[in-house]
């Protein structure tokens, strides 16, 4: 049976529109979800802004929102794990199942992936600001008792900070640098605290995102990187050698003169955080490459190459969800409270527009940090 849903959707650049669309009753596979909580990704966010993302043309109307969490309205007849009223986490990525990479279990980097939110594959795999989608149930995952819907959401995020310190090999008692105090940069090093890392650096050029980052528990020590700016390129390798050497400094009033980063993750996306990066990491470290920003950049690769610096990407997730639910309702005291870094909430689908200004800033109008924006569902 066709019914009417309200959906968000975008139809150019800030121009979003609150929409009634027809939802068909979920497939044999599927559950019909009601959607309690969004939070808002920097990749929406470019969307909204420009109705692309990097080389990604949006070429239809498209609903936007990735991270979400609800409430199970329907059940598909070959559904057996999942009943109505069920609180679920939605991962939205659904991958083709049958490539060498799928197999690999690497799924996140399969070529045919669809990604709700994205504009990549066309027809556009729409996103979840809807009251009501329908999705895989094999990509849902049942949330526990303890766990509210907005942590549901969080997962998604969570998620991409696992998967980087999956690909960096953090390990128990190492050094970490985290370049970029915004919501993954915070979560990343979260997720180092959980494993064991004895000291994280966070650095950004905001000194209230790094302040938040201590007060709230998510670092053990700050760096606030002063801007400059280089006019050639021997000035831009300097400048990052500066910033490497401020950041190693922190590090070695906290754990000695002789202490060097092991692993440092990238999550500006800005060309001079890259090469601040590789100056920073210690002779046989690990750069993790975490934000998406200029597509090429000049890097200093003989720093990283006759150091035995390994640069390494990390895309998305793939295989994070059970560990992002274990993680986020333990009793790790290495974590800190994670919902921390939602710092604005916005109540249904009417206030999605307001919700994606405040999120395009780093202070509100009354001059409060933005982290993290949330969407929830009207009671």
């Amino acid at each position: 049976m066709v019914q009417e849903t309200r959906a968000s959707v975008l139809y150019g650049p800030k121009d979003l529109r609150l929409d009634i669309v027809t939802l068909d009753d979920p497939g044999p596979t599927e559950l019909q979800i009601q959607i309690k909580a969004t939070t808002l990704c920097g990749s929406d966010l470019h969307y909204y802004k420009h109705f692309r993302n990097g080389d990604i043309q949006v070429r239809e109307p498209l609903s936007l929102g990735h991270e979400s969490a609800g409430v199970v309205h329907g059940v598909g007849s070959q559904v057996e794990n999942f009943r109505v009223g069920d609180r679920v986490a939605l991962e939205v990525g659904l991958p083709c199942g049958e490539c060498e990479r799928c197999g690999e279990g690497r799924y996140n980097i399969c070529p045919a992936i669809r990604f709700r939110s994205s504009a990549k594959a066309f027809p556009h795999a729409q996103g979840t600001l809807r009251d009501t989608i329908n999705h895989p149930a094999a990509w849902c995952h049942k949330l526990p008792d303890c766990a509210s819907l907005e942590v549901g959401a969080l997962l998604e995020p969570l998620s991409v900070a696992i998967q980087a310190t999956r690909r960096a090999e953090v390990t128990h008692g190492g050094s970490v640098l985290v370049l970029g105090a915004g919501a993954i940069g915070l979560l990343c090093a979260a997720v180092c605290q959980s494993i064991g890392a004895r000291h994280i650096v966070i650095a950004d050029i905001q000194p209230d995102r790094v302040d938040f980052a201590i007060k709230h528990g998510f670092a053990t020590s700050e760096v606030t990187i002063p801007l400059k700016k280089a006019h050639n390129i021997d000035e831009q390798m300097q400048i990052a050698r500066e910033n490497a050497a401020l950041a190693s400094h922190k590090l070695q009033i906290e754990a000695g003169p002789e202490a060097a980063f092991d692993v440092v993750f990238e999550c500006t996306g800005v060309e001079a955080c890259t090469q601040a990066a590789i100056y920073a990491s210690r002779p046989g470290g690990m750069v993790v490459i975490v934000g998406m920003g200029n597509p090429i950049q000049t890097l200093p690769i003989s720093a990283a190459a006759l150091r035995e610096v390994d640069i390494r990407g990390t895309f998305r997730y793939a295989n994070t969800y059970p560990t992002a639910i274990e993680l986020a309702t333990s009793q790790n005291s290495g974590l800190p409270d994670l919902t921390q870094i939602i710092t604005h909430r916005y109540h249904g689908l009417a206030e999605v527009e307001r919700a994606f200004e405040v999120a395009g800033e780093t202070r509100d109008q009354e001059g409060n940090i933005v982290l993290k924006v949330l969407v929830e569902a009207r009671p």
